[in-house]
């Protein structure tokens, strides 16, 4: 494992934080009144968008995964569409998980499914840009020792910490502090934005850390 592998992970994932601190302060200059807890809807619409367009540059630019085998035109397609339809599976599958975890069926269905989508920007996004739409990629990464390099061990952590931090945003919301945040799903989606970054932010300093214990496969 070399050191600039880590530094190219690292500045990967500033940047990716960068793109949630610009969905919070660019719109501002152009949508009047908005605001992270005012226009909840619309910050969610487009940091999800702001992030997806981030990790796709960067994916394509750095190519982690860089295959020996040239593809063409009509699987590059195909892979494309593939992508598309299991990011909305992402989406629908965790909108029904909240429901039957407690989520309103239906007065707020728009919110509840754009909490969906937020938490498959932060989750499944990442996994299509470096895994492809591939289950048993998926299932080894994250099955124990199933890493193969530095970038599918952050994305174990970054992964992981995005559930961790929308779980823990669901705690507040049954207390009666009357908080603006504590409206469904606020609270929840801030969790899992302040646990994506978190992962950002720890996984390269803790693979750094224990740069010479760790071992890959296909090193």
């Amino acid at each position: 494992m070399k050191d600039t592998d880590i530094k190219r992970l690292l500045y990967t994932h500033l940047l990716c934080i960068f793109s949630i601190i610009l969905s919070v302060f660019i719109p501002s200059l152009f949508l009047e009144n908005f605001s992270i807890l005012e226009t909840h809807l619309t910050w969610l619409c487009i940091c999800s968008g702001f992030v997806t367009a981030v990790n796709l540059v960067l994916y394509l630019a750095v190519k982690p995964n860089t295959s020996s085998k040239r593809s063409s035109l009509s699987h590059k397609v195909t892979r494309f569409l593939k992508c598309c339809v299991y990011f909305l599976m992402s989406c629908f599958s965790f909108h029904v998980i909240f429901v039957l975890y407690g989520a309103p069926l239906i007065e707020l269905a728009l919110e509840t499914f754009l909490f969906a989508v937020i938490l498959s920007t932060f989750t499944t996004v990442p996994c299509l840009c470096l895994l492809g739409p591939n289950l048993k990629a998926w299932l080894r990464v994250f099955s124990r020792n199933g890493v193969s390099s530095i970038w599918e061990n952050s994305l174990q952590m970054t992964t992981i910490s995005s559930f961790v931090g929308a779980w823990l945003g669901a705690l507040p919301i049954p207390l009666d502090w009357e908080r603006p945040w504590q409206v469904w799903p606020i609270s929840c989606t801030l969790g899992a934005t302040f646990g994506y970054v978190a992962g950002l932010v720890i996984s390269p300093l803790w693979i750094y850390w224990n740069r010479k214990q760790l071992t890959y496969k296909n090193n």
